[in-house]
């Protein structure tokens, strides 16, 4: 994408938001990031409507953590990736696309067009560990300050809560 279709506000924005490289649906997995050198994000329960799932999945070592909103371990990740992992790492491959994930986590893939099995598949012959879990709180913390956003009216007039970012032409 080039500058010339970027707006005057996304070039001037000092953290740009990359579009997502397919859309996607949100009901399974309404929240994932490669941030803090993890694959993580939010992953609805199967069977609970009102229970949600906190994964991580840690670049290089593929160590992982599963819990509960309210840290309970999932049953799942038990000695390998559970269904929720899964589901996290096929939704970073639509949110972010292979090539960003793959080297984002570090994961050598083989294969013309790999997809997210392929990337889950590469990652999971490593025998990765059970991961430490503490950082799901602030996982989560995101997520639920994610949500709040949602909540605002469209519109183009500055958020008093993002009025800690720079203007670009502020002078020090």
């Amino acid at each position: 994408m080039g500058d010339g279709a970027l707006s005057v506000r996304e070039k001037s924005s000092t953290a740009r938001v990359v579009p997502s490289a397919r859309p996607r649906k949100l009901a399974k997995v309404p929240f994932v990031e490669l941030a803090d050198g993890r694959l993580q994000g939010v992953v609805s329960s199967g069977s609970d409507i009102g229970r949600v799932y906190v994964s991580s999945v840690e670049a290089g070592t593929y160590a992982f953590a599963c819990s509960t909103n309210n840290n309970r371990p999932c049953g799942g990740a038990r000695g390998w990736f559970c269904n929720h992992i899964r589901a996290l790492v096929l939704e970073a491959v639509l949110q972010y696309g292979v090539e960003r994930v793959t080297r984002y986590l570090k994961v050598e893939v083989d294969g013309e067009a790999p997809d997210g099995d392929d990337v889950t598949h590469a990652m999971t012959a490593t025998r990765p560990v059970n991961g430490d879990g503490s950082a799901a709180a602030q996982v989560f913390s995101r997520f639920l300050r994610h949500l709040a956003y949602l909540e605002f009216e469209p519109t183009t007039a500055p958020l008093p809560e993002m009025q800690w970012f720079p203007t670009t032409r502020a002078v020090a």
